[in-house]
Formats: C-alpha cells, structure tokens, sequence
C-alpha cells in the first residue's frame, strides 16, 4: 500500500506541472490589459510601462513562467497585481471558507446520498423507490445558484420572524469576531512567519476555531450561516450518490453469495450491513472524488450568491482584473485539494477491497 502511495505521489507532479503551464498561459489569453483592468482605461501608455516593468509582465511569456515555476517551488506564489500583497496571506484568508463550505457540502451529500441510496435499493419498486428516485432526479435539475436563492429567499426573508430563520449571507452575525486560537491560549506568533501563516490558515476554519477554543456562541453562529450554503451546493452531489448508491447495492443484492447468506438465515439487516453494503461502496467512492470537483467548482456560485469570500469568489474577481498571481495560485490549490481527495479516494479502496492492497 505505501508503494501505491508514493507512485500515486510521484504521478501527481507531472500533472501538477501540466496545471500550472496550461493555466499560466490561459490566464494571459485572456483578452485585455491588467494595466488598463487595475488602473482603468484612461492609464497612459508610460504609466502602464512602469507598471508592466514593476510585476515583471515585460518580460516574455517564457521568461515569467521560468521565474514563476522557481517561484512555486520554494511554495512563493508572488504579489497580487491588484492588492499588492503575499498570495499567500490571500490564501491564508480566503481558502479555509471554501474548505468549510465544500467539506459540508460533501459530509452532507454523503450521509443523505447513502442513506437515500440504501433505502431506496431495499424498498426496490415500491412508492419510497419511486419517491426518492424522483427526489434524486429533482436534485440534479436544479442549478446551484437558482436553488441557492431560493433558498435565502425562503427561509432568510419569508421565514424572517420563526425559528426557521437562517441568515442568507456571512461568516458571522454582525458584531461577533472569532479569535484564532493561538491567541485564546496564549501563544507568541510573529506575524508575517511561515507558522504564524500555518496557524492563521486553521484559525480561520471558524467552526474548527470556535470548537477548540470551546466558543459556543461562535460555534453556533458559523454552523447557522452555513446550513443554507451547504444545502445548496451538496444537493447535486447527493441525488448522484443516491442514485449510484441504489444501483450498485440492487446489483450487489442479486448476487449468489447475497442469496446464500440468507438461505442461511443471517438476518436481513446484518446481510445488507455486513455483505452486500460493503461490496456497493467501491462505486460510490469511486463518484466521490469526482464529485468533490464539482463542490470545488459549484462553490464559485453558492459563495457569490450567499456572499461568502472564498476562493471562488475571489477567482471571478481576480480573472476580471486579470490579477495572474491569484489566479494562478488558486487554481493549483484547487488542483492540489482535489488530487489529494482522489489519492484518499484510492486508498480507501483498499480497505473496502483486499484485492486492492494485493496488487
């Protein structure tokens, strides 16, 4: 298994050099100027010279990505044209909310996708078959950003004064700031340090910031605003898993050793738990990594509609402005996520399947 590992490893860099040349150079064919994107149209040609010659974006395009590349390895992803500051710090802030949002929307497509799945399988050609099935088909018609809004609709202003109030946008209620952690126990961090960047990244998870700091208040708040998100961008993913789900545990349910076990009289919940549930898993990690692409990229819209400052948002924004250092780095960190979520998809693969760990 750790031989699969270090070859699934040693994959990933090729692929990884492949993402940054293919988005390098996208980024820069993107029609317009950041010069006149940044500064306006009415920026003179001296004026945008200078700036040109201050990010380096005089230079040919080979030279920048030479420069860029030496850059990423010593894990220098530059200046922001637009902000002027680290990428990095960028990263370190906006990151963790995408991390947040595409983590429970996948937590919640899992466990609804499963169970929909299981449920529907063992009610085959029933009215809960029926049911769920159409439930699942409604899923999967229905645009991120469409049901987000109506969802803000529903329950941020229709439902404004009952208990089934949501708000509809935000980390946090106004007036409510989460402490890093690191500060709460104490602890001396130079700002500007690689670990000061390290604990600021897992101190702007505010659900995992307020949990072990014991912050409550700020625990329940964060959970709040991000029901309604998480809603929107797992339900796509959901009715695929329970699609999947249902279709793999009926073909797993025909087979002999499934009938067998039964002529045996092991009990029917202990056949599906213990035999055939298993067995219907390898399909359903197999979409999972896939589908961890789409609440990477669905994220894009739900941030933008619920008015959450992730990387998607913050991507848009930087194409417009044609700010290529956020761009570029983003898209690796999207990249690299979603590599490492299909290695851990592989992995599991040899838990669920011996054969697997004896290749």
């Amino acid at each position: 298994m750790i031989t699969y590992i270090l070859k699934r490893l040693l994959i990933s860099i090729p692929v990884l050099f492949g993402i940054l040349l293919v988005t390098f150079v996208l980024a820069r064919l993107i029609p317009g100027d950041p010069c006149k994107a940044i500064l306006g149209e009415k920026a003179t040609v001296e004026v945008c010279e200078k700036f040109e010659k201050r990010f380096g974006l005089d230079k040919p395009i080979h030279t920048q990505f030479l420069l860029y590349s030496k850059k990423i390895v010593l894990a220098d992803f530059g200046n922001s044209i637009r902000f002027s500051r680290p990428v990095s710090q960028i990263l370190v802030e906006r990151f963790p909310v995408t991390i947040e949002l595409a983590l429970g929307g996948l937590v919640v497509a899992i466990l609804a996708g499963v169970s929909l799945g299981i449920i529907s399988a063992l009610k085959h050609n029933t009215p809960v078959d029926v049911g769920t099935m159409v439930l699942a088909n409604v899923g999967i018609s229905m645009p991120v950003f469409w049901l987000g809004l109506m969802l803000a609709y529903l329950f941020g202003l229709l439902l404004k004064d009952t208990i089934f109030w949501l708000p509809p946008s935000g980390r946090l209620t106004a007036g409510l700031s989460s402490i890093p952690f690191f500060e709460v126990w104490g602890w001396e961090v130079l700002k500007g340090t690689t670990k000061s960047k390290f604990l600021e990244f897992f101190a702007n998870h505010y659900i995992f910031n307020a949990l072990i700091t014991g912050n409550w208040e700020i625990f329940k708040d964060a959970i709040r605003h991000m029901i309604l998100p998480v809603i929107a961008l797992s339900t796509i993913p959901m009715a695929i898993i329970a699609r999947i789900t249902r279709s793999s545990l009926l073909e797993v349910l025909g087979r002999d050793y499934i009938r067998t076990a039964k002529a045996k009289g092991v009990k029917s919940k202990n056949v599906v738990s213990k035999h055939a549930l298993r067995n219907a898993m390898l399909p359903v990690v197999t979409i999972l990594g896939l589908q961890m692409g789409g609440l990477l990229s669905g994220a894009v819209l739900t941030e933008t509609v619920f008015g959450l400052s992730g990387v998607g948002r913050m991507l848009v924004e930087a194409i417009y402005a044609r700010d290529y250092p956020i761009i570029q780095a983003f898209t690796v960190m999207i990249a690299v996520t979603y590599m490492f979520i299909n290695l851990l998809v592989d992995i599991s693969y040899g838990f669920l399947d011996p054969r697997v760990r004896l290749e």
